[in-house]
C-alpha cells in the first residue's frame, strides 16, 4: 500500500461518522417524503428570489449578516413609539462612550454612511453655513489624504466634497498634507496605524479609521479610543449581526457632533439622504451591548468545528487539499480554503462555484469573483507587473446557520468527485478536451 493510499483510507476513517450520519439522514427523508425545501423563504420564495446558504461571508450584496435575537427584539421594541432622532441620536452617543471610552458615537447609515459624515465634519464642522454650502467646497479645507490609495468605497468621502489626495505608504502621508487637508482616512493597523496616528497628532490633521468589519472581537470599540484616533467607524450588517442598514462613528465630540448635524435628520445637509430610523439606532445599539455578554473564544470554536466538519467530507476525495486559517482583513473567522489541480481536472473554481449556485439549495462561497463591484473601479496602487494571483474557493463559517456545514460538506464532495471522475473518464476514452 502506498503512502497515498494509506493517506486516503485516514481521511476516509475520519469522515466516516459524518458519512454515516448523512446516508441515515438521507435515507429518512426518503422514506419520509421529505424534500430539501422549507417554508423559510417562501417570504422571497413567492416573488421568484431564491434565499441561500451563505459560505461567503458578510457581504452587502448578499444582504449582510443575520440580526442577532436582541437586535430583531429592539427594532420591534422601538418601533411601538414616536421619538425626537436628535434627541436620541444623542442618548445613543452618550452610551456608546460608556462602552467604548471614546468620547462620542453615533448610528450611522453603515460605514460608508459615517465615512461620508465623518468627511462633512471635517470639512464643514457645525457652521450652518458651510454645513450647508456642501458638497460646494470654494473657500474650504477640502481634501482627503488616503493612505493606501483609492478605495471602492470612496465615493462616499467625494459626495461629501472630499478631493482625494492619494500617499501609498505611511512615509507618503505626511508629505500629501497641506493647507486644504481636511482628514486623513486609512484602513491600516496594527504597528502602520500607530505611525499614521502619530503623523495626524503631529499636524493636528484628523484621522478616520475605517474598519468596517473590526467588530467582532468587541475589544477594537475601545481599543482605537485608547489608540487615540479621531473618528473610526464600523458596520452594523458585518460580523457586529446589526442592522444592515446601520454602522458606527466614534471619536472625538467636536468630530461626532459635527457629524451629526451634517447628516439625517438635519434638512440642508449634505449627507440626509443617509437616513437612519429608530428601529437602526437602537437595533445598532442592542448589537453592541449584546456583544459586550458573548464569549467570543466559544463562538470561535463553534465557527470552526463547522469548517472541521466541511473539511473532514471534502478531504475524502482524492486530490482535493484544505486548510483552514483565519484571515487578517475583513471576514476574520475560521475559514476553509479548497484546492484541486484545475487545469489536470479541466474544471476551476469558478466552475464549481456555478455548480454551487445552480444547486438546490443554492450555496454561496468566497472566490475572486464579486458581482456587486463596478467593473471601473481599481483600488490601492495596482502594480501591472505583479502576477496574477490564483482563484481560491474559500467558506467563511461565521455566516454557517447548524447543520449547514454538512449540507456543504457533502454537496462540495458530490461536485469534486463528479468533476474528478469525468476528467478520469473523458482520459481512458481518448476523448480530447
Amino acid at each position: 500500500m502506498t503512502s497515498f493510499d494509506r493517506r486516503y483510507l485516514l481521511k476516509l476513517a475520519g469522515a466516516a461518522p459524518l458519512l454515516a450520519y448523512l446516508a441515515a439522514r438521507d435515507a429518512a427523508e426518503k422514506a419520509l417524503g421529505a424534500v430539501t425545501k422549507t417554508t423559510n423563504g417562501d417570504i422571497y420564495a413567492r416573488i421568484g428570489v431564491r434565499p441561500f446558504i451563505n459560505g461567503r461571508g458578510t457581504w452587502t450584496y448578499l444582504s449582510g449578516s443575520l440580526e442577532l435575537p436582541e437586535v430583531r427584539a429592539a427594532k420591534q421594541a422601538a418601533s411601538l413609539h414616536f421619538v425626537d432622532i436628535i434627541e436620541l441620536q444623542h442618548a445613543v452617543s452618550r452610551r456608546l462612550a460608556e462602552l467604548s471610552g471614546a468620547e462620542a458615537g453615533m448610528i450611522t447609515s453603515g460605514a460608508a454612511g459615517a465615512m461620508a459624515a465623518a468627511t462633512a465634519a471635517c470639512i464643514a464642522g457645525s457652521d450652518p453655513a458651510r454645513i450647508w454650502q456642501l458638497p460646494d467646497t470654494t473657500g474650504l479645507k477640502h481634501e482627503v489624504v488616503m493612505h493606501g490609495g483609492r478605495s471602492a468605497f470612496d465615493s462616499a468621502i467625494r459626495l461629501a466634497g472630499g478631493k482625494l489626495v492619494l500617499a501609498r505608504e505611511e512615509s507618503d502621508v505626511r508629505a500629501a498634507i497641506g493647507e486644504n487637508t481636511a482628514m486623513i482616512y486609512t484602513t491600516s493597523l496594527g504597528g502602520t496605524l500607530e505611525r499614521v496616528i502619530a503623523i495626524a497628532k503631529q499636524t493636528r490633521t484628523p484621522l478616520l479609521l475605517d474598519d468596517a468589519a473590526g467588530i467582532p472581537p468587541l475589544d477594537n470599540l475601545k481599543l482605537y479610543a485608547k489608540m487615540g484616533v479621531d473618528l473610526y467607524c464600523f458596520s452594523g450588517g458585518k460580523g457586529l449581526c446589526a442592522p444592515q442598514c446601520s454602522g458606527l462613528l466614534l471619536g472625538r465630540q467636536d468630530l461626532v457632533e459635527a457629524a451629526m448635524l451634517n447628516t439625517s435628520p438635519w434638512e440642508g445637509a449634505v449627507c440626509r439622504a443617509m437616513k437612519v430610523g429608530k428601529e437602526e439606532i437602537m437595533g445598532c445599539l442592542a448589537a453592541v451591548e449584546a456583544w459586550t455578554k458573548m464569549d467570543l473564544a466559544a463562538l470561535n470554536r463553534q465557527w470552526n468545528e463547522r469548517a472541521v466538519r466541511i473539511r473532514k467530507l471534502v478531504d475524502t476525495v482524492p486530490g482535493v487539499k484544505t486548510e483552514i486559517r483565519i484571515p487578517e482583513d475583513g471576514n476574520r473567522y475560521p475559514t476553509l480554503e479548497v484546492s484541486w489541480d484545475e487545469e489536470a481536472w479541466a474544471f476551476t473554481v469558478a466552475d464549481c462555484d456555478k455548480k454551487l449556485r445552480a444547486g438546490e439549495p443554492r450555496i454561496e462561497v468566497l472566490t475572486s469573483n464579486n458581482p456587486s463591484l463596478v467593473p471601473a473601479v481599481r483600488e490601492g496602487y495596482e502594480d501591472p507587473k505583479a502576477p496574477k494571483s490564483r482563484d481560491r474557493l474559500e467558506i467563511v463559517s461565521m455566516t454557517l446557520q447548524p447543520g449547514e456545514d454538512l449540507i456543504v460538506g457533502q454537496r462540495l464532495r458530490e461536485i469534486l468527485r463528479g468533476a474528478r471522475s469525468q476528467r478520469a473518464a473523458t482520459r481512458l476514452s481518448g476523448t480530447p478536451s
